[in-house]
């Protein structure tokens, strides 16, 4: 993309119309340039939560030189702003990433809990396994649910028992026994 192009999709993600702004950061997104990263972050601020998605999902695009900003914003910022860096960082599905998901587990905020569940599962990296078992017994019903899913997705057989008794645990809750039961079956048995 050249410089000209860049720039005037930089300036329409401040544009006052939001469908600009959603379209100009997935445009940046498709780019994939490295110098679009911290105006897409500061995007993750925008009033509109169509323009916070489509940042989100342009920085998951953008991949690695996102990664230390998006880092960043999970250890210091406050509220929305850590939930999308939570997404982006669960489209990169590095490695890298996984340590600072983990740590996202024991967010005060149930919704950044959640979505480092879900992107731990995405991302499939058997060092979340021990993390996401202690998350079985997360406060929040959704982040439990989270937990177990992406226990299912990773596929180790460590999660085996530990979802067996949070099911137990789980009396009268059909949503949640239906979810242990679907991330059991896609555990394989050795």
């Amino acid at each position: 993309m050249s410089d000209d192009n860049n720039n005037q999709l930089l300036k329409e993600l401040t544009d006052d119309n939001p469908q600009k702004r959603i379209e100009a950061a997935e445009k940046l997104g498709e780019a994939k340039s490295p110098d679009s990263v911290g105006p897409l972050i500061e995007a993750l601020n925008d009033e509109n939560p169509q323009v916070r998605y489509a940042s989100a999902k342009a920085l998951g695009l953008i991949g690695d030189p996102a990664i230390e900003p998006l880092v960043t914003i999970l250890k210091s910022e406050e509220g929305n702003i850590r939930r999308y860096a939570t997404l982006a960082l669960k489209d990169i599905k590095s490695d890298t990433v996984v340590d600072h998901l983990v740590e996202a587990l024991n967010d005060e905020d149930w919704s950044v809990r959640k979505f480092a569940s879900k992107a731990l599962g995405e991302i499939g990296n058997p060092a979340a396994v021990d993390p996401l078992i202690e998350t079985l017994t997360d406060e929040d019903w959704g982040v439990r649910v989270a937990a177990v899913k992406a226990l299912g997705d990773i596929g180790d057989e460590r999660g085996i028992d530990p979802i067996k008794k949070a099911r137990r645990a789980a009396t009268g809750d059909k949503e949640f026994k239906k979810a242990a039961n679907k991330a059991l079956k896609k555990i394989p048995k050795k």
